[in-house]
């Protein structure tokens, strides 16, 4: 028999270990271009834009006596004679846009109804509807603040003493 010590060891393939060693290499410069772009990442923030709390509708002449359906914001713009108030059209429930059914708020999702002032007469919504400050601004125009509630009751003269 022969002699184990005196064989000879197979030859390397140099191919195979050039393909391997530029696998290596390319693995290690793949995983640190990805670090780059992930610290890349850090410079451009998720940023929900949301549209502004405070913003103008129509001048207070433009609106007819009664309720207004502004589809643009969800809210009802209700003018009594001079008085104007701005009722938010978004159920507290689960979100759906009331309609006004010339008695009272209906909601078509679930149910919810509501009176003249947004307060619950039956269904699953838990709050009454929502009342926005608004104001008359500089150049004539109802300026309303979704961010800001008011009392159910808030009117705003826009027309008093105009004529």
């Amino acid at each position: 028999m022969s002699d184990p010590r005196h064989m000879k060891k197979p030859e390397a393939d140099p191919e195979r270990r050039r393909i391997l060693r530029l696998l290596g290499k390319g693995s290690v410069v793949a995983a640190f271009v990805a670090q780059l772009g992930a610290a890349g990442r850090a410079f451009y923030p998720n940023i929900l834009y949301e549209p502004p709390s405070r913003f103008k509708l129509k001048r207070p002449e433009e609106y007819p006596p009664g309720f207004t359906f502004d589809s643009a914001h969800r809210l009802f713009v209700i003018r009594d004679k001079e008085d104007f108030h701005v009722i938010s059209a978004i159920c507290t429930h689960l979100g759906c846009t009331v309609q006004w059914r010339g008695a009272e708020f209906d909601c078509p999702c679930h149910g919810s109804r509501f009176t003249p002032e947004g307060a619950v007469i039956g269904g699953p919504a838990p709050r009454p509807l929502r009342w926005f400050n608004t104001e008359l601004s500089p150049d004539g125009f109802l300026e309303v603040d979704s961010a800001v509630d008011v009392k159910p009751g808030f009117r705003l003269a826009a027309l008093r003493g105009k004529s």
